[in-house]
């Protein structure tokens, strides 16, 4: 999982020092921290400067990131959030595997499009490629994975994992669709064939209705403001297909599915209506 960004509204007001860097490194690389809990963000940001750079202040610091490339790659390894890896959560997957893969499968007469919100090196997106070939191997299913951070996208497109990624992959599955090389994980140029990724920014990007039987975005708004979140789940709503399903992470949950025309079905499944 990792940044995804929007546009920020207008505030009235001076702006604090950390709403300066904010704006400052949106110009940078057009991810927007404003977006996010400022405590939990702002704690993460003043903690790196501060171990890497001492008293330099957050606007200064800003200054150094439009010059140096270097540092620039670090901080976004700081504090971007790209915490994956194949299975993660494996009750998900199960009931993916057993039930809504199938249903998707019949009630799309055999064909299954899915999105990979928030992709971050693509662990999640090849997982499901995994089971879709375990559950529905004469499906046509296409799955599209997108991520802001170009470089995450670059990884993702390799289908390459290590072994820490692979912690909690079912053993006899992962040896299916995975080979041991040089001590990591390659994805089969079959699951290959069935992802693609995409650099996009998942707080703008706005898909035409019913594009998907299938949304994944997982374990990613709990970063968000209140607001932000809702709009990015209505907007995922509106991109599945009536019968689709969207997936959050096990302990996150959609504020008043039924504005956005979702039923829920378990604790971290939604049915479009």
């Amino acid at each position: 999982m990792s940044f995804t960004s929007t546009t920020t509204p207008a505030r009235g007001g001076a702006q604090d020092e950390y709403e300066q860097f904010c704006v400052a490194f949106r110009r940078v690389c057009g991810i927007d921290l404003l977006q996010y809990k400022r405590g939990q963000m702002e704690r993460r940001i003043r903690s790196f400067v501060t171990t890497r750079h001492g008293s330099l202040s957050l606007v200064e610091y800003a200054e150094t990131l439009k010059t140096d490339k270097d540092e620039l790659n670090r901080f976004l390894d700081r504090v971007t959030i790209n915490v994956s890896q194949l299975w993660r959560n494996p009750e998900q997957w199960e009931v993916l595997e057993e039930r809504i893969l199938p249903d998707l499968a019949e009630s799309g007469r055999n064909r299954v499009r899915c999105w990979s919100a928030g992709s971050s090196y693509g662990a999640e997106a090849y997982t499901l490629a995994a089971i879709a070939r375990r559950a529905i191997p004469r499906a046509q299913v296409s799955i599209l994975g997108t991520d802001i951070d170009a470089r995450m996208v670059e990884r993702a497109r390799t289908g390459v994992f290590t072994a820490e990624d692979a912690r909690d992959a079912p053993t006899a599955t992962l040896a299916s669709h995975f080979a041991m090389d040089d001590g990591k994980w390659k994805a089969s140029e079959e699951l290959k064939r069935l992802v693609r990724f995409e650099q996009g920014d998942l707080l703008r990007v706005n898909p035409a209705a019913g594009s998907y039987d299938l949304v994944l975005c997982r374990n990613t708004v709990i970063y968000f403001n209140e607001d932000v979140r809702d709009a990015l789940h209505g907007r995922l709503a509106a991109s599945l297909r009536a019968g689709g399903r969207l997936v959050v992470g096990a302990t996150e949950r959609v504020s008043e599915p039924a504005k956005h025309g979702l039923d829920p079905e378990s604790p971290f499944v939604y049915r479009k209506i």
